[in-house]
């Protein structure tokens, strides 16, 4: 019988929806501030599907070793499997040295393979105490939980970290080798990309349900491109006095935002009023209160997906939480791509954290993709169905 080891980061994701850009060093902060446990509930939420998987008879039963407290057992009590066994206990404050010391416990109890929750920090931290055990050969699946993850081990969803898992299980999944990335969060604070690798991980080889390591796009010309979206954007929604443009992260709409003489931040989510911002580098809590504001008006969200992965949402944006998303309209979400990035990318991806969000989303099937001045590219949803 397999043996899974399950390690949660209780602190992974917490800053996300404040715009913290990362939780590293600020945890106890983002919980005095109000900021809603992440982790642990979205591996509650994986293993209660893997428990229905198996009550189905679509997963064969195994052997869960699960941490104790709050890396792992405070968050799974109520979800009756058979075949478990808790192993140490962990109570207040934690940290990388605590997820070394689970990951040790973990080997001791000869786990086939590790089941955590947690973002890019917390897979270097197990990649990291794996090699210094001459133990990289234990595959991963990550249960997306932080604020950026970007590394190649995690699943798409929580949903997915289930599939992936079950179908392991089933014999159905051989493993493949993928890039531990992380970065430096000092420098993302401060609205700078910087982007490290740190080695390489062994996960189920799933491109359906494992979302595979961010890819940076950059082409010749890519200049020009971007120019022409600007003048598509600056026509259809800034010429408009009072119209809401909810700008999303990343360097594209940057540029696109500095052409249309408007100042965004990098790495937060902003938003403008006509040709004017109103509001920068915001919170869930402060996007809520403009859009209070400005119900009648009509409004836009520009999202650019990620390089290789093709997130939308749910990656560095946390700040757009399923209440946000609401109140702006998911028919008003709009995606900008050039079209290097777009011939990275076969499908867009969305991880609200509301799985009925998502499958609301995902029902839409497709989405609509500027990629020049007026032009648009429209492309497909990702689905489980799929």
């Amino acid at each position: 019988m397999a043996r899974i080891g399950v390690l949660v980061n209780p602190d992974a994701g917490l800053g996300g929806r404040l715009g913290f850009k990362g939780t590293d060093g600020r945890a106890e902060e983002a919980r005095l501030a109000g900021a809603k446990e992440r982790a642990g509930p979205r591996m509650n939420e994986t293993l209660t599907h893997i428990f229905e998987l198996i009550e189905s008879k679509r997963c064969p039963e195994f052997e869960l070793i699960v941490c104790g407290g709050i890396l792992g057992m405070d968050w799974l009590s109520q979800i009756p499997f058979s075949n478990i066994k808790t192993i140490g206990d962990w109570e207040g404050k934690t940290s990388a040295k605590d997820t070394s010391n689970a990951v040790e416990l973990l080997l001791k109890n000869e786990v086939n393979l590790i089941l955590y929750a947690g973002g890019d920090g917390t897979t270097r931290d197990i990649v990291e105490k794996l090699s210094s055990l001459d133990a990289s050969e234990i595959p991963l699946i990550g249960v997306p939980s932080g604020v950026k993850m970007y590394s190649g081990c995690f699943a798409e969803d929580t949903f997915a970290a289930a599939e992936v898992l079950a179908s392991w299980l089933n014999g159905e999944l051989g493993f493949s080798t993928t890039e531990v990335l992380d970065m430096d969060e000092e420098s993302y604070r401060l609205g700078e990309w910087k982007i490290d690798m740190f080695g390489q991980a062994i996960t189920p080889a799933s491109p359906l349900w494992i979302q595979g390591s961010k890819h940076q796009i950059q082409a010749t010309g890519e200049d020009e491109v971007l120019e022409s979206l600007s003048d598509h954007i600056s026509d259809l929604f800034l010429s408009q006095e009072n119209f809401i443009v909810v700008w999303g992260a990343g360097g594209s709409l940057n540029k696109i935002a500095k052409n249309c003489s408007l100042k965004t931040t990098l790495l937060g989510i902003d938003v403008s009023k006509g040709n004017q911002i109103i509001g920068s580098d915001l919170s869930e809590v402060e996007l809520l209160s403009i859009l209070d504001e400005n119900l009648e008006n009509e409004k836009v969200l520009l999202l650019s997906p990620m390089g290789g992965q093709g997130f939308l949402i749910g990656r560095g944006n946390l700040q757009l939480s399923p209440a946000v998303l609401r109140k702006i309209g998911i028919e008003n979400i709009l995606g900008v791509v050039t079209p290097a990035k777009l011939l990275s990318i076969s499908r867009i991806r969305i991880d609200t954290g509301d799985s009925f969000l998502d499958e609301e989303i995902r029902n839409k099937k497709y989405l609509k993709m500027i990629q020049g001045y007026r032009t648009i590219k429209i492309v497909k949803i990702a689905s489980p169905n799929d």
